[in-house]
């Protein structure tokens, strides 16, 4: 099991995001957030957000950086992925 971060591309609130995701289970992806202090409101059914200055934190705690398109890839695969339709 792995914990992925992106790059952080998408604007908001006046700050860049990242995107914190597992490639096996939510439990993973939730107690790597918890022991990171990251806060609950952070996640959006299938990852969480993670502004730009947290990424080297995240990174030096074991998550591994990867494209945006590698993360989509791996969350696929995972079979987590909630797609923007089932959103609503």
């Amino acid at each position: 099991m792995t914990v992925l971060v992106d790059q952080a591309f998408w604007p908001a609130h006046g700050r860049l995001w990242a995107h914190l995701v597992s490639d096996a289970s939510l439990d993973e992806l939730h107690a790597f957030a918890a022991a990171n202090a990251l806060p609950a409101r952070a996640f959006d059914l299938d990852h969480y957000d993670v502004a730009e200055e947290a990424l080297p934190r995240l990174i030096a705690a074991g998550a591994r950086p990867v494209s945006a398109h590698e993360l989509t890839r791996a969350l696929i695969a995972s079979g987590l992925r909630v797609r923007a339709r089932d959103r609503r």
